[in-house]
């Protein structure tokens, strides 16, 4: 059972824009930890430390010490952290790590920053849907930061030899994927994966179809028709023998290496697809968004989080590093070139995104028609981290893939995901 956080009377008693008047002197000595996930080469903790120390100088009534934590056990190191009574004042996280640590009484809402920044019209920097997203059990858990989304990316130069144009709704896909795919070359139409990546395939195709795993009411709904006819849309693809023969051994990397080396015309993949392989910044691009049978567009995208911790001895101070971290970010990007896609218009709009034609037509494209793997409950909840952890989908994916049986495939996953909801 979700526990629900206790906020402090205290910290309800005064007000977010009352507690961050304090003078310098009133705050001497106040010391908060932040952890950060390392989002990207290392010149990005190298940008996240200068952040924190321009912080530290522009308020020298507060002193932040950074510490980047690796993604590898990342969840053990905050759970054990919060269970000793160490947990960090701020830290970054992953889409649900704010909602789950808050289910478990870890995480302290910031209505008031929230509010706040309604009142002064800061909340309409943000992109639609990305600050509601982090809003569960009727309070915000979170600030946004990144989006990190799912995008299709096809091989121009093999359509082009191919004289295929590039595919605009399922049928058309499928089409493609047939006619480019040439068995004796080793070369197939598209290349996914049997990991946790492979399963973005499935998300994607069913919140393309208007489907869901969800209801409004939180339950899942993995049968529903809509994501029945994706996941035979899928199937089809490898019946068809259009998906490389391996894929259901891949991992994504693995893809994305096939996929450089020409053995497939299709991925679906994260922005930055260009800076990764700089050699097919001219052969390859993102297809425009493909509309499914009845027209409808749409892809799966996680908003990353930045949170505050119940635990916090200073939460009024760990509100403001939070509010300045989130206005100062750009250079995330700008100098720790991560691979995310900001949730600030005005960042957006700057011509480090706007310069890059990959970057700008994401942006523009992909981003507005991006949901949850909640969808189509309100927002995001707890379990969502452990339906997508748990492995569920990634067998489902597997078993597609080996071209198994459809409705027995999704039936059992069905059966899982309802006994996670259960428990």
């Amino acid at each position: 059972m979700n526990k629900k956080p206790v906020v402090s009377s205290l910290v309800l008693g005064v007000s977010f824009l009352t507690a961050f008047s304090f003078s310098s002197s009133a705050l001497a000595n106040v010391e908060l930890q932040f952890w950060d996930m390392i989002w990207g080469p290392p010149e990005y903790i190298d940008t996240g430390k200068a952040l924190v120390q321009q912080f530290n100088q522009e308020h020298p009534g507060i002193t932040v010490s950074y510490r980047s934590i690796p993604w590898n056990n990342w969840y053990q190191t905050f759970v054990t952290a919060i269970g000793s009574g160490t947990a960090p004042d701020v830290s970054t996280g992953a889409g649900y790590q704010a909602v789950q640590l808050y289910g478990q009484g870890a995480i302290l809402p910031i209505d008031d920053l929230i509010e706040q920044w309604r009142s002064n019209g800061k909340l309409d920097d943000f992109l639609p849907k990305t600050i509601e997203t982090l809003k569960y059990d009727g309070h915000y858990v979170a600030l946004p930061w990144g989006i990190d989304i799912r995008v299709w990316y096809y091989r121009k130069d093999l359509f082009s030899q191919a004289n295929i144009q590039p595919p605009v709704n399922w049928p058309d896909f499928l089409t493609a994927a047939k006619a480019l795919t040439k068995p004796d070359k080793d070369q197939y139409g598209v290349v996914a994966a049997g990991d946790t990546g492979g399963t973005h395939y499935l998300y994607t195709l069913i919140l393309n179809n208007g489907g869901g795993l969800f209801d409004k009411d939180r339950m899942p709904v993995v049968t529903d028709s809509r994501n029945m006819e994706a996941f035979r849309f899928f199937s089809e693809l490898v019946k068809n023998q259009t998906v490389y023969p391996a894929s259901a051994g891949y991992s994504m990397d693995d893809a994305v290496s096939a996929f450089a080396q020409g053995k497939a015309a299709l991925l679906l993949w994260n922005p930055g697809l260009s800076a990764r392989l700089p050699n097919l910044a001219e052969k390859a691009g993102p297809l425009a968004p493909i509309a499914s049978p009845d027209g409808k567009h749409g892809t799966v995208f996680w908003v990353n989080n930045v949170m505050v911790y119940q635990q916090s001895k200073h939460p009024a101070e760990a509100k403001q590093f939070l509010a300045w971290w989130s206005e100062h970010e750009i250079a995330l990007w700008t100098k720790g070139h991560v691979s995310q896609l900001p949730v600030r218009k005005s960042f957006a709009s700057q011509s480090y995104f706007q310069d890059n034609p990959e970057t700008k037509f994401i942006l523009e494209n992909y981003v507005p028609i991006g949901l949850t793997t909640a969808t189509h409950a309100p927002s995001i909840f707890p379990a969502l981290n452990e339906v997508e952890g748990e492995g569920v989908m990634q067998t489902l994916v597997q078993s597609l893939l080996q071209g198994r049986e459809v409705d027995s495939s999704v039936h059992s996953a069905a059966d899982r995901i309802k006994s996670i909801m259960n428990d």
